[in-house]
């Protein structure tokens, strides 16, 4: 009887080492552009009021961002080209970032082939929109690149 239950035992951990693996998959391709972004842009602006350093920096950015899109930003950053222009993620010097973590608003993406186009407002009182473009990169929207909806000055 006690070899039974073992039998039984070792079958259940198994077979659930080979389905969660499985499940999670599923789950990551389940994961929206939009959930994506807001995931994202929640972590970047606890991150940021952190003060640990600047949020491109920090190796968990590859889990939101691209690849290629984070490796150019460094390299840009390393260079000091970011001194003179608004934050790349937010196109903003700066901002409220209570206000801006309870106000993050996604907006139904837009799809253009295979790249998802999400619009994203951030606070309540002074409100500032940007587009997150995402790309299916491995089952996980990452985004690849961040406009602004104003107009250059």
């Amino acid at each position: 009887m006690r070899k039974i239950f073992m039998l039984i035992a070792v079958l259940f951990v198994i077979s659930g080492s080979f389905f969660q693996p499985l499940a999670l998959a599923q789950m990551r391709q389940a994961t929206t552009p939009e959930a994506s972004t807001k995931a994202f842009y929640t972590w970047f602006i606890k991150r940021d009021s952190e003060d640990r350093g600047y949020a491109l920096m920090d190796k968990e950015v590859y889990r939101y961002v691209s690849r290629s899109t984070v490796d150019f930003l460094r390299a840009e950053y390393k260079q000091n080209t970011f001194a003179e222009r608004a934050e790349y993620f937010t196109k903003v010097q700066d901002y409220d970032e209570q206000d801006w973590l309870a106000h993050i608003a996604t907006h139904p993406a837009i799809m253009l082939d295979d790249v998802a186009l999400v619009p994203v407002t951030f606070g309540s009182a002074e409100k500032k929109t940007i587009l997150a473009f995402l790309r299916k990169q491995n089952g996980v929207w990452k985004i690849t690149k961040i406009d602004d909806t104003q107009d250059d000055k």
